[in-house]
Order: structure tokens, then C-alpha cells, then sequence
């Protein structure tokens, strides 16, 4: 008999602290879900409360990792140097950190808005909570990852997590058919995604960004037809994340189907996950083909300008108005991305941000304007607000010049800073055609405006004299607007920490 030697094997044991945040937020999820099913419907308040909690401490984690706190003192960032683990496929460095707080206090935000409206209308449930925090764990999955198969795990676990809060209300039609329209479209993306990826790894040989990128430099890439290929696959899936012309068929019925809430959920928070992922795959990983997708995005910005601002004009929906006036705000951000330097994707890092802190904002006055029976969801709703509500009234005001681009609101700042990177990067037409787009669509942003100040309300609306709201929405929604007009007093500090994790991350 032959005698045979067991060789022990050999299991490097990864190091969990950079993935501490993504762990501790997974087992907060289950933990609320467990206790939600303890719970009576008269105690729901509790899973609200836990989920809340969840989400502080999350942040606390991600924030705790920049003060260099003694459980993290192995990862300060004080010279900004990257830290990787799980044989580097993810990854925590600057532009990691601020856009998860970024993704998390967007999400607080959400629920605070959301409650009252979920109360009213019988939607009170924890299954929403954990939905949103599992989205929150995908986008957080996302912004960390450094291997095309992890940036797809968590764009799927965003993408089914959003499916289910889309088609929420179940005994709605219209959100059935939505949450209907988004799955097959966006199932349809992801494939074309993965297939792209599968491209790109069957020509490189590697899933990795950083591999990708080093045989990018040493190989003529533009000569091979596999990798052009792959990257148009990629761009038809982004482009559909990110809701850009001409993928944005599923943008407004979405918006207008789904409840209000996750309007507001879906409107800000995913749209910061998908520039990450544009940034990990495009700029970190095909950043040697940056002469093949900057024409395509050029094209891609031009049309969601010129589509957003014309087709925004004729909506009478306050939901698919501000759809289309998202489509526009992607148009904007991926200027600063074809900008292919620096400067530009700072610019749309800065943009996204503060789109996100707007788009959160414009749709809590929308559900503020809701009540049992009546979603404000038509801008008849919101003739007369003034009179009705004037705080309210002049926070959606902020929200609206902000997206406009009015100074000293800051969406002015971020549309500058933007088209001063385009400008840059002498691509002088498209800065030029996004200025003219700018200005057509301030038409519907004053309309919306000159409805509030100057028109009396229907007799709808004339019922309900006066808008009331909890303490905690109204305190936070004065915070979210009056940050508008700081930000755009005082635009430094963000954008030089917008540029400082660029420079460090990239």
C-alpha cells in the first residue's frame, strides 16, 4: 500500500475591517427583520426605529475609518492610501467613504420622509425598512468594488431590492405595471452588462479592474474589436442604471407608478452607486479606451439634455416632470465624466451629491402635499402653496432653483464647475448646448414656482388650509433647504473633499 501525506492547506484569512460597515449593516438588516416579525402592526414604529439605528451606526463605522479611531487606526486615510482586501476585490479608499456616508444619510433621510406617508396609506411595514437597507448594502457593495463580478453582485442586490419597493403597493395597478416595466428593462440592462464584462474578461483574462487597466497600457486597445465591443455592452447597462437617453424609457412610468417614497428612494441615493460604478469600470478599469466611450458619452449627455428639458415642458405630472429633470441632471454628470480628467470627475462627484440632496428634498414636499386618498402627484397641487404653507413653499422653491441651475443655490455652482471641466477638455460644442438646455428648462422649474406664488389653489386643495407635518420632518426638511443655499454660498469645502478623494482614489 502506497502511503500518502496529507499536505495542510493553505487559507489566507482576509482582513474584515475595511468590510466592516458592509458586514455590520447585513446583520442589522436580519436583525430588523427578525424583530419585524415579532411585532404587532400598532408596534411597527420599532422596525422604523431599529432600521434607523442600523443606518447611524453604519455611518458612525464608515466615519470612524476617517478619524482614525483606535479600532481604526490601521485604517486612517490621513495620506490617502487605498486599503484592499478579499484578494483585493474590495477596495476602501477616499471616494469609497464619502459617497457611502453620502448613500447612508440620503437613506435616513428617506425614511424620516417616508413614514408619515407609509402610515397613511396602510404601507407601514418592515419589509419596506429591510428592502431599503439591503438596497443601501448593494450600493455600498458597489461603490467598494474593485472586480467586475462584485460590482455586479451588488448591482443586483439594488436591483431586486428596488423591483420589490417599486411594487410595494401591491393593490395599485399602476405600480404593479411599473415595478413590472423596470424589471424586464432592467433585466434585459444587466444582461447586456454581464455580457459586456464577459467581453472584456475573455480578451484580458481577468475580472479585475487594476489587471484590466495594466493590460489596457501594454496592448493597442483601440485596434481590438472584442474589447470595443465590450465596452458598448457596458455602456447600454450604465447608461440604463444611470436613466440617460436614449435608455430611459423606464425613467418616468417608474417614477410616476411607483409611491411616492420610493420615488424619492430611487431618485437620489442608486443614482450615486451608478456614477461609482461609472467610475470603477470606465475611468479605473477602461480608462485606456477613454477616446471610445468619451464620444459615446458626449452623445449620450447631448441627448438627455436636449430630451429631459424639452419633454419636462410639457408634463402636467409633478412625478414625471421631475423624471424627465433627472434625465437632464444625468446628462450634466456624465459631462464631467467625458471630461476624462481630474477636474471633470470631481465635478460630477460634487454634481451627484448635490443632486441627490435636492432630488430628496423636491420630493418631500411632493409627499408633505400628499394626504389619505390624494397623491399630489398632478402641479395643479401645487397652486397657492404659498398661502397655505409659506415655509414649505419657499423650501420647494430653493429645491426648484437649485435644479435649475439659480444662483447662489448650489446646483449653479455644480453646472458651472461642470461645464468649466468641458470647457477644459475643449469640447466647447457640448458647453455650449448645455447652457442652451439650461435655459429652456427653467421654464418648467418657473412654472412650478409661479403656480405656488401667484395662482389660487383648486377647490381640491382649497380643503386643506394649512400643510402639517412631524416635528422631525419639518426640522429635517428646513436642514435639507436651507443646505441648498449654503452649499452654494459656501461650495469649497465639499468640492475640495469631492477632489481630494479623486486624487486619492484614482
Amino acid at each position: 500500500m502506497q502511503n500518502f501525506t496529507l499536505i495542510p492547506m493553505q487559507f489566507a484569512v482576509p482582513d474584515f475591517l475595511p468590510a466592516l460597515p458592509e458586514i455590520y449593516l447585513l446583520a442589522g438588516t436580519c436583525l430588523v427583520l427578525l424583530v419585524d416579525l415579532f411585532l404587532k402592526d400598532s408596534q411597527r414604529f420599532i422596525s422604523y426605529l431599529l432600521a434607523q439605528v442600523v443606518l447611524i451606526i453604519t455611518a458612525l463605522l464608515v466615519l470612524a475609518s476617517f478619524t482614525g479611531f483606535p479600532f481604526f487606526e490601521s485604517l486612517q486615510l490621513s495620506s490617502a492610501e487605498k486599503v484592499t482586501t478579499f484578494s483585493e476585490m474590495f477596495v476602501l479608499d477616499p471616494m469609497a467613504r464619502i459617497l457611502k456616508l453620502t448613500i447612508i444619510i440620503i437613506t435616513i433621510g428617506v425614511f424620516v420622509y417616508s413614514r408619515d406617508y407609509l402610515c397613511s396609506r396602510d404601507m407601514y411595514k418592515g419589509e419596506y425598512f429591510t428592502l431599503g437597507l439591503f438596497a443601501v448594502l448593494g450600493m455600498m457593495i458597489m461603490v467598494s468594488a474593485q472586480t467586475m463580478l462584485l460590482i455586479y453582485l451588488g448591482l443586483e442586490l439594488l436591483s431586486l431590492s428596488m423591483y420589490a419597493m417599486v411594487a410595494f403597493r401591491r393593490d395599485d395597478g399602476r405600480a404593479s405595471e411599473a415595478a413590472m416595466k423596470y424589471f424586464v428593462l432592467g433585466a434585459i440592462a444587466s444582461g447586456m452588462l454581464l455580457y459586456g464584462m464577459s467581453m472584456i474578461y475573455g480578451v484580458s483574462g481577468s475580472l479585475h479592474l487594476e489587471h484590466i487597466g495594466r493590460f489596457m497600457a501594454s496592448n493597442q486597445v483601440m485596434d481590438n474589436i472584442g474589447l470595443l465591443l465590450g465596452l458598448s455592452f457596458i455602456i447600454v447597462g450604465l447608461g440604463f442604471k444611470l436613466g440617460v437617453v436614449p435608455f430611459h424609457v423606464w425613467v418616468p412610468d417608474v417614477y410616476d407608478g411607483a409611491p411616492t417614497s420610493v420615488t424619492m428612494f430611487l431618485g437620489a441615493a442608486p443614482k450615486i452607486a451608478a456614477f461609482a460604478m461609472i467610475i470603477r469600470l470606465l475611468v479605473e478599469g477602461l480608462g485606456d479606451l477613454v477616446q471610445g466611450w468619451q464620444q459615446i458619452l458626449a452623445i449620450l449627455a447631448a441627448l438627455s439634455l436636449l430630451a429631459g428639458n424639452i419633454i419636462a415642458i410639457a408634463q402636467t405630472n409633478i412625478k414625471r416632470m421631475l423624471a424627465y429633470s433627472t434625465i437632464s441632471h444625468m446628462g450634466f454628470v456624465l459631462m464631467g465624466i467625458l471630461a476624462g480628467t481630474q477636474t471633470g470627475y470631481s465635478a460630477s462627484m460634487f454634481y451627484i451629491i448635490t443632486y441627490a440632496i435636492i432630488a430628496t428634498g423636491g420630493f418631500a414636499v411632493v409627499i408633505l402635499l400628499s394626504r389619505k386618498g390624494h397623491e399630489a402627484d398632478q402641479l395643479s397641487d401645487l397652486k397657492g402653496l404659498s398661502s397655505r404653507s409659506p415655509w414649505s413653499a419657499f423650501m420647494m422653491m430653493l429645491f426648484l432653483f437649485s435644479m435649475a441651475g439659480v444662483p447662489p443655490t448650489v446646483g449653479f455652482y455644480a453646472k458651472l464647475s461642470v461645464i468649466q471641466a468641458v470647457v477644459n477638455a475643449n469640447i466647447i460644442w457640448l458647453a455650449v448646448f448645455s447652457v442652451v438646455m439650461s435655459v429652456i428648462g427653467a421654464y418648467y422649474y418657473l412654472r412650478a414656482i409661479k403656480l405656488m406664488y401667484f395662482d389660487k389653489p383648486d377647490e381640491v386643495n382649497n380643503s386643506l388650509t394649512n400643510v402639517k407635518s412631524q416635528w422631525d420632518f419639518s426640522l429635517l426638511l428646513s436642514i435639507n433647504g436651507l443646505s441648498v443655499i449654503a452649499l452654494g454660498i459656501f461650495p469649497g469645502a465639499l468640492m475640495s473633499l469631492c477632489v481630494w478623494a479623486i486624487s486619492s482614489s484614482i
